[in-house]
């Protein structure tokens, strides 16, 4: 059986790297592009900022400002519209995940026609897309250079897992100084997303040599960068690093998948519209502790690369302190402790649970587990146990 890896063709590094979009964006042939951001970005002027690094390389640009926190179907529709009367021919995402899955799913959308709902599912595209360039301004979601692309579909209130090649981004810029600007409980929560990919990636069905490496070293990375970068969000080499890391757990989910932390979490931002990297942070643990029969060994050596303490007496006992690691982490980084303090109701986890076993990144987890199974995962994440 084949192995596929995907990634972007141009992968662009460092500080100031912002300031060769243009040129960039010219060598993909775009003369007139569509920004898709989200409205604080437009308002504080980071999009403007990047239009005029556009317009100094001879493209014109016009800025969508309609990318929503968890975004939807409806900010798809809104951004094809938008890039079909302006007469534009190229993409220009800037932010974090949910501008670069909006992006994404305009890009589908204007390329092949239909709606965004026609692609659920994977490789359900049929045309190549414009010219599509990603500009990150966080460190988690990894959207800028993966295949994935989460539209909630407002009517079912469902998260659509849309997993297609043609979708990954022809470039992706990760500048540094784009996120110095994240507050403290944003930056832990992405950088807690990254883990998760890193960690569901590392003991996916689908893992490879090329994937474990990316997993295993972001979440060293992760480990060791990210609560500095919470600290002190002005320490640029705890936000280059936390760049390398999420970029790096992105290299392993896009080409191992994930498991059921991202199957319920999506669940939780259709239902409730949460924030996708805090639902990830809460769930991990208690998915984590199911998975562990699923292979032991794999956990181990991530307790190992979290730098637990004392690790190597025994699988059992080094993967149980992994899991604990996360715990603590999460905590000293203020994430909310369980689902309750989300506002989660207990009424609700059986139609998640149902969805989430749908979901397409429930198919490379390690353990398989029934919907009763799931339903008590929620349940032990929503008591905090």
């Amino acid at each position: 059986m084949s192995t596929y890896y995907f990634l972007p063709t141009r992968n662009v590094f460092g500080m100031g790297a912002v300031n060769e979009a243009g040129d960039l964006m010219k060598s993909l042939g775009g003369s007139k592009t569509l920004i898709v951001t989200d409205k604080f970005l437009a308002q504080c002027g980071m999009a403007g900022r990047v239009a005029d690094i556009l317009s100094k390389a001879g493209i014109q640009a016009e800025i969508f400002p309609g990318a929503e926190p968890n975004p939807t179907d409806l900010n798809v529709a809104a951004g094809v519209t938008a890039y079909r009367e302006h007469g534009c021919d190229s993409i220009l995402s800037l932010g974090g995940g949910s501008s670069h899955d909006c992006a994404k799913g305009i890009g589908m959308v204007a390329a092949s026609g239909g709606s965004i709902h026609d692609y659920e599912g994977v490789d359900r595209s049929t045309k190549p897309l414009m010219p599509l360039m990603a500009v990150n301004t966080t460190a988690g979601t990894a959207s800028e250079i993966t295949r994935f692309c989460i539209i909630t579909d407002t009517r079912r209130k469902v998260k659509m897992a849309i997993v297609d090649w043609r979708v990954t981004p022809q470039i992706a810029i990760n500048d540094p100084e784009l996120m110095k600007g994240m507050p403290p409980a944003l930056t832990a929560a992405t950088g807690m997303d990254a883990l998760t990919h890193a960690i569901e990636a590392y003991v996916s069905t689908d893992a490879n040599p090329l994937t474990d490496a990316a997993a295993i070293m972001a979440i060293q990375m992760i480990s060791h960068y990210l609560p500095k970068a919470v600290a002190n969000g002005n320490y640029m080499k705890a936000r280059d690093k936390m760049a390398y890391a999420q970029y790096l757990a992105g290299i392993a989910f896009n080409n191992a998948s994930l498991g059921y932390v991202h199957a319920m979490a999506h669940q939780l931002g259709g239902v409730y519209n949460l924030p996708h990297g805090v639902c990830n942070a809460v769930l991990l643990p208690y998915v984590m502790k199911f998975n562990l029969i699923g292979n032991m060994n794999r956990f181990k050596q991530i307790a190992h690369a979290l730098g637990v303490e004392g690790a190597g007496v025994s699988s059992d006992r080094d993967a149980e302190a992994g899991i604990q690691a996360v715990k603590c982490m999460s905590q000293r980084l203020g994430i909310p402790k369980s689902l309750k303090e989300l506002g989660v109701k207990p009424e609700d986890f059986i139609m998640m649970a149902e969805n989430a076993q749908k979901d397409v990144c429930s198919v490379t987890n390690p353990r398989t587990a029934t919907t009763e199974q799931i339903v008590e995962i929620y349940r032990q994440a929503y008591e905090g146990e």
